[in-house]
């Protein structure tokens, strides 16, 4: 096949506001208004605020090469965002909360808190509720498309595990086929801790793949100088903390069919980080003096155990991500394309495949691209195959030498 399967393992969907108030159960529908008033004035308190950071023109711009909305239409339009899809290649996607980085007010993060931010800073109750309906209307969504979309549900396990392996069953019986558990426990156990067992058990036992995903980093050092630049410096290691918390812990040896993607967070990093737990599992001259604490949960090393069990999703990798794959494994490597995000590939991501994955071996492309996506989360390639045959970028496109158009202009 001269043509690519491409399978995004990060896109992004919710709808407008008013849209997800329908899916919350009625006695949480007053407390929703108040939240997204509370939440459009502190957007706007934003925007106003002295020294924040101006991206006007970039705004200008974006707007203008995405048709003015930042391409927010397809976070719940299904036949837009399919058309979309088609210009990009994309044959299928996974499918993550808050479409809205921008806080335009377009559509609207899930309810309550319960996206990418895990329910902080609201009650736990409103958390467990926003998340719900934020998995009932995902569900419907991916069920207009159900060849395309890979549903990721979210389950805020901090507060209530018995609530969250129910919201896991049910889940699983609405079509999803993944969790997002929250990548901070804030003051809430850590996951080593085996409070959390029974959901490692449940995600396991309904096949749900387990996600983290980048967004949720610290907020300790208030609103002194170079706070964004701070944030956004710290922010995939907040977004990986949980892959070696749940290595060391001992969770995939419990639970070996468990699978866990740590998405939108580049891959640059791991192959260090496993080099160095590896150093540690055997006990080299700097920890040989700790005797064998770092073999008492693991029977082998943490790469075989990340091997075997874990992936990364680098959405819109740079070229620090592409040359280490081989230190994080070919097969363990997922292309996405963080649709509608602006730091994703849309709307070039034709061209951003050409410019990382040129020189990459056309197999090995394949398995990054979208083979490795299709066996973790069962993608029936039969059925995309037609639509792969039309849309699916050709050998040429990604490796030739022709110009692809259109490029980004910022």
């Amino acid at each position: 096949m001269d043509r690519y399967l491409v399978i995004s393992s990060d896109g992004h969907a919710g709808p407008p506001a008013e849209h997800y108030r329908e899916y919350l159960e009625e006695r949480y529908r007053p407390a929703f208004d108040d939240h997204q008033a509370q939440t459009r004035a502190m957007r706007e308190a934003m925007h106003k605020a002295r020294g924040a950071g101006d991206n006007s023109e970039f705004m200008k711009d974006w707007n203008a090469q995405t048709d003015g909305d930042g391409g927010l239409l397809a976070a719940y339009d299904s036949d837009y965002r399919n058309k979309v899809l088609d210009i990009e290649g994309v044959a299928a996607e996974v499918l993550f909360p808050d479409a809205d980085v921008l806080g335009t007010g377009r559509v609207a993060a899930s309810p309550f808190g319960s996206g990418l931010a895990g329910g902080a800073g609201n009650a736990p109750e409103l958390a467990l509720a926003g998340a719900k309906a934020h998995n009932r209307w995902l569900a419907d969504f991916c069920a207009q498309e159900p060849h395309r979309r890979i549903g990721v549900a979210l389950i805020p396990i901090l507060f209530d595990i018995e609530a969250a392996v129910a919201e896991i069953e049910a889940a699983r019986e609405m079509g999803l086929r993944g969790i997002m558990i929250p990548t901070r426990w804030f003051d809430q156990p850590a996951y080593h801790d085996p409070v959390y067992d029974p959901v490692w058990a449940a995600a396991q036992a309904n096949g749900m793949v387990m996600h983290t995903h980048s967004g949720a980093g610290p907020a300790d050092y208030g609103e002194g100088r170079g706070t964004m630049p701070i944030y956004a410096s710290e922010a995939y290691w907040w977004a990986a903390r949980p892959l070696w918390v749940l290595l060391w812990a001992g969770v995939f040896e419990r639970y070996p069919e468990l699978h866990y993607v740590v998405a939108e967070n580049g891959a640059w990093w791991a192959p260090d980080l496993l080099f160095k737990m590896d150093d540690k599992w055997v006990g080299s001259h700097n920890t040989a003096k700790m005797g064998d604490v770092f073999r008492k949960e693991l029977k082998m090393k943490p790469s075989d155990y990340f091997h075997r069990n874990c992936a990364l999703a680098p959405s819109t990798p740079g070229p620090e991500d592409i040359d280490r794959r081989h230190g994080v494994g070919v097969e363990n490597w997922l292309w996405g394309n963080d649709l509608p995000h602006p730091e994703g590939t849309f709307p070039f991501t034709r061209y951003w495949m050409r410019e990382r994955l040129h020189d990459v071996p056309v197999e090995e492309a394949r398995l990054m691209l979208g083979e490795n996506s299709a066996a973790l989360y069962g993608v029936d390639r039969d059925a995309l195959a037609p639509l792969v045959a039309e849309i699916g970028p050709t050998l040429d496109e990604v490796h030739g030498d022709t110009p692809i158009e259109p490029a980004p202009t910022f």
